[in-house]
Formats: structure tokens, sequence, C-alpha cells
């Protein structure tokens, strides 16, 4: 948890500002939380695309199987 010297105040990651900025005097504080990583990005692409395959499967076996 980030203190702020000139609040004396601990502040949480969320309570903070876009740039890790106090939110009551403005210093910075601590460092921006990074984004998401690219291969997760492409994870969920993937499982998605494997999603929309295996639903489309499964409509096909449908008619089949009743």
């Amino acid at each position: 948890m980030p203190w702020c010297d000139s609040c004396s105040k601990f502040w949480t990651q969320p309570s903070m500002g876009e740039h890790g900025e106090c939110p009551a005097c403005g210093t910075v504080i601590a460092k921006p939380a990074p984004g998401v990583p690219w291969h997760f990005k492409v994870m969920l692409l993937g499982l998605s695309g494997y999603l929309v395959y295996r639903a489309y499967w499964f409509v096909e076996w449908l008619p089949k199987h009743l």
C-alpha cells in the first residue's frame, strides 16, 4: 500500500488517480498498475474461437441425433 508523506496516510491502488497520484494532494506516490499482457488477450481470442467452433458443431450434430 502506497504511503503519502505529505498527507501521512496510506492509499489503496483503486483510490489513487490513474497515474499513481495521491487523491488528496496530487503527489505521485506509486507507479500506475500495468495493463493486461498481450498473451492473455491472445488466449481469450483463441478460447472464444474454440467455443464458437464447438457451438457450430453442436448445432450440426443436434439434428442428426434427435
